[in-house]
C-alpha cells in the first residue's frame, strides 16, 4: 500500500545525467495533475535548451507584436493594410483573455496596455492577473520561451490560412 512505502536514495551514480521522478499523491486524479504539471515543467525546460531566448508573458508580447504591426500598416498602401491591422487586432485576443479570466474588464485593461507600452516604449507591460500592483512582466518574473510563442502565433495563423480557405460548406439533408 502507499502508506508502507519508503524513500528509496540512490546515491554516486556512474551515469549521472539519468534522474527518476517519483510523483506521490492522495489520490490518482492528484496524481496525474502532478504529471502532467511535471511534463510541462520539461517541455518548457526542453525548449529553453533548444532555443534559449525568452518573451514576456501576460500578452504582453502579443501587444508589442500588435503594436508594431499597426506601425508597419500605417506604411502599406492598398488593402494589405487592412488585413494587416487586422491581425494586430487579433493578437489582442490573448491580452484580453486573461484579463478577462482574471476578473478585469478587457477592452479598458487592454486599452490601457497598449497605449503605456507605446507611449513608454515599453513591451515588457501585460495583464496584471494576480492583480500584484504592476503591470511589468520582468518585475512578476512572468516569461514565455519564444519558441512556443512562436510556434503558438504559427499555428493560428495556418489554422486561419484553412478556414479561409474553405470555399463551400455543406450540410446534410440540404442540396
Amino acid at each position: 500500500t502507499q502508506s508502507t512505502w519508503g524513500m528509496l536514495v540512490i546515491e554516486e551514480c556512474q551515469n549521472s545525467k539519468a534522474v527518476t521522478l517519483l510523483l506521490r499523491g492522495g489520490s490518482r486524479m492528484v496524481v496525474d495533475e502532478a504529471q502532467r504539471s511535471m511534463h510541462d515543467a520539461l517541455c518548457v525546460v526542453r525548449n529553453l535548451v533548444r532555443e534559449p531566448r525568452i518573451v514576456y508573458g501576460g500578452g504582453a508580447a502579443e501587444l508589442a507584436c500588435s503594436l508594431t504591426v499597426e506601425r508597419a500598416a500605417d506604411q502599406v498602401p492598398g488593402l494589405e493594410q487592412y488585413a494587416m491591422r487586422a491581425f494586430a487586432e487579433a493578437l489582442e485576443a490573448i491580452p484580453s483573455a486573461l484579463a478577462e479570466n482574471s476578473g478585469l474588464m478587457p477592452v479598458q485593461t487592454v486599452s490601457q496596455l497598449k497605449a503605456r507600452q507605446s507611449r513608454e516604449a515599453c513591451p515588457r507591460l501585460g495583464v496584471d492577473c494576480m492583480q500584484r500592483g504592476t503591470d511589468d512582466m520582468r518585475d512578476q518574473h512572468v516569461l514565455e520561451t519564444l519558441s512556443s510563442k512562436k510556434a503558438q502565433i504559427m499555428l493560428a495563423v495556418q489554422l486561419t490560412k484553412m478556414i479561409l480557405k474553405i470555399d463551400d460548406v455543406r450540410v446534410q439533408g440540404e442540396e
